[in-house]
């Protein structure tokens, strides 16, 4: 049962960013291959990392090609229907916040199966959420959602911590993988309805000119 409902997170998770990547595209106007490669580098470039970090050989795609053409047809898919929302940007942020906390929660589930310790595991579900948006970010010429004032990786921090504390605890897995995407994402959509972010570094006034004519 256990594995079922994490492999249907994963897909699902998958196919989300995969979403994301291809709405960039439309933001663009790239043709369909464009789509495609985006969608693809977003479905996988998280995962892809945490699989290189931790040693597991091959790579979860190599092992799983089908995860390619899933996250290829997502993109192909959008090209034709991405200019039916009316806010295509709107529509990416939420799509970007669910599958930013399932593969937190996936990503760290995968590295505590593959042996690692909790501070590991939160490395991972960070890693595993985070890194495909900024590729695709990077990739379609967008600001990378992590420099924005938003709170991002702060809500997949705390996805995955959860999800480790939850194991440590001995809680079953399925109620831990909830409770994990249910805190990571009740963050990150808090961060996008009010605007939250975490307190900004402020120097005062005139203090680096100072630093920088001391260090002459």
């Amino acid at each position: 049962m256990f594995e079922t409902v994490a492999a249907g997170l994963d897909w699902f998770g998958l196919c989300v960013f995969a979403v994301t990547g291809a709405l960039v595209a439309s933001r663009k106007e790239m043709d369909v291959v464009g789509f495609v490669l985006l969608a693809v580098v977003t479905g996988v470039g998280g995962g892809t990392l945490r699989d290189l970090v931790l040693g597991l050989s091959p790579v979860f795609w190599v092992e799983r090609p089908e995860v390619l053409l899933v996250c290829a047809g997502v993109g192909a898919l959008v090209f034709f229907v991405a200019h039916i929302p009316a806010s295509r940007y709107r529509v990416l942020l939420w799509f970007d916040a669910v599958g930013l906390a399932l593969f937190a929660v996936t990503g760290a589930e995968r590295a505590l199966d593959a042996g690692a310790g909790p501070s590991v595991a939160v490395a991972m579900g960070v890693a595993t959420a985070s890194f495909g948006g900024i590729l695709r970010d990077l990739l379609g010429g967008e600001e990378p959602v992590i420099l924005r004032r938003e709170i991002y990786v702060t809500a997949a921090f705390a996805g995955a911590l959860v999800l480790a504390l939850a194991d440590a605890a001995g809680l079953a897995r399925e109620p831990a993988l909830v409770a994990g995407f249910a805190v990571a994402l009740a963050l990150r959509a808090a961060g996008l309805w009010w605007g939250l972010s975490l307190p900004r570094y402020r120097a005062r006034p005139g203090r680096e000119v100072a630093e920088i004519e001391r260090d002459r």
